[in-house]
């Protein structure tokens, strides 16, 4: 760990050559992975890593390092490494790193690294016959868990020192139906930042039968309309909209480069006002949450948008000090192999005070989006495309037939400015996030929202 080196000289030495802030990133970590298909395990993967990382920002420019050779040798020549990166005027400010913060964390019931392989194991092999029991026209089936523990250590110029531990579970089951020519899908993920009692609360075979269920009833849906009409997206979509839609744009190194949408409309409206969308790293045991992010500032709970009224962006370190503010805490890395950049947490569209069954009873013809599927988004002007992996017509206020081959697309701003109802509850959904070749574990939520006109594609 970082206390063992003289983390005050190896800052210095990679400020030798100028530079308004360095930081050393110290991770090391275990991991395990589990993947049954179609009735065998095709692999059983275990790893550790260990490694670090220097970076020197100078002029607002970013030079990064990393090693996984962790002696005091080796992380001084990496200093020294990245300070012939930088030029500029010498470092003259006090490093005092006596206090080192601790990252609460959150608690975990039953840690992975305490649970038998073969218990593990059996989890997927479970999920994997309950799936493929479901019915017959079921074709393929996987199902595949996974667990972590990461612990870092930050420490930097400013003389901040901090240390965070977080342990993490994710499982998911695929699976795949067919009937004559038609062949359809069914996925679904559970996880977060806990332990083996995630499982407590919603079982392997659960999690099997909806992914199946999902599958099988696409097989016998008709087509799905094509065009303009009123959407109401159920809160247990998951937050693909949110994130695709508005989140992204909102990350400031896109907003600062001109390739967002929203670039430069802070205090504009550019969405409904019963819209307001929040990026909350201090939820529970979500799957996007921690106490510090990857730069050691503290996870916060940040307003984006408020009352359609848009109100801030997410920041990291380096964007913070382009634009002459505070960075949000959402300075993220997928590992200690890759310099932090703005990502989103758990990002979401916060509930209005209407009845999710009373939004369905307003609309006399539409459709009705359960579960949506992956998305697209084009930053620079907003344009989307989303796909409805479980979708229904509302007739006359009521859930009629399955549909299915639907996709829903529009822009952004636009359709957020069309939401003319939103309900008292929420959904989540996870994910793991790319930008710029890094993934990260993220999720996202919104309420049940009527949007007044989308355009549906399916069937013409």
């Amino acid at each position: 760990m970082l206390e063992n080196f003289d983390i005050s000289r190896i800052l210095r030495k990679a400020l030798g050559n100028g530079g308004e802030f360095a930081d050393i990133y110290f991770e090391e970590g275990s991991s395990s992975a589990i993947v049954c298909e179609d009735g065998k395990i095709e692999k059983v993967l275990a790893a550790t890593d260990r490694g670090v990382g220097i970076r020197v920002i100078s002029d607002l420019r970013t030079a990064y390092a990393f090693t996984n050779e962790v002696t005091e040798v080796a992380i001084l020549s990496l200093a020294e490494t990245v300070s012939k990166a930088v030029k500029g005027n010498q470092f003259a400010g006090e490093i005092d790193l006596r206090q080192k913060q601790v990252g609460a964390g959150f608690p975990i019931k039953l840690p992975p690294s305490r649970v038998p392989l073969q218990e593990k194991v059996a989890l997927v092999y479970r999920a994997e016959r309950t799936a493929r029991g479901a019915d017959e026209r079921i074709r393929q089936v996987l199902a595949v868990y996974r667990d972590g523990n990461v612990r870092t250590q930050t420490a930097n110029s400013l003389g901040e020192f901090i240390e965070t531990g977080r342990t993490g579970t994710v499982f998911m089951v695929q699976v795949v139906a067919a009937q004559g020519d038609v062949i359809q899908t069914g996925y679904e993920p559970i996880g977060g930042f806990r332990g083996f009692e995630i499982f407590q609360e919603k079982s392997p075979e659960e999690i099997a039968l909806n992914a199946a269920r999902r599958a099988v009833m696409m097989l016998t849906a008709r087509k799905a309309p094509a065009g303009l009409m009123p959407v109401v997206l159920s809160s247990e979509a998951g937050g693909t909209m949110v994130h695709e839609a508005i989140g992204h744009g909102l990350e400031a190194d896109l907003a600062q480069s001109g390739m967002s949408v929203y670039t430069g409309k802070a205090g504009t409206q550019v969405a409904s006002p019963l819209v307001s969308v929040i990026d909350d790293a201090t939820i529970p045991n979500a799957r996007g949450s921690f106490s510090f992010d990857d730069e050691g500032t503290a996870g916060q709970r940040t307003v984006l948008v408020e009352k359609g009224i848009l109100k801030g962006y997410m920041y990291d370190r380096l964007t913070a000090m382009k634009d002459g503010c505070a960075s949000t805490g959402n300075g993220r890395r997928e590992s200690y192999q890759t310099k932090p950049i703005v990502r989103m947490s758990n990002t979401l569209i916060s509930p209005g005070d209407t009845d999710p069954a009373s939004i369905i009873r307003g609309v006399e013809q539409g459709l009705f989006v359960r579960k949506m599927g992956g998305g697209q988004v084009n930053t620079v002007n907003g344009d989307f495309v989303f796909e409805v992996s479980e979708g229904y017509l509302i007739e006359k206020g009521t859930i009629g037939e399955p549909v299915r081959g639907a996709t829903l697309t529009g822009n952004g701003p636009d359709v957020l400015k069309r939401v003319e109802k939103v309900g008292n509850d929420l959904g989540f959904g996870i994910g793991t996030c790319g930008k710029d070749g890094q993934g990260v574990p993220v999720s996202d939520a919104q309420p049940t929202m009527l949007i007044s006109e989308i355009t549906v594609g399916g069937a013409a």
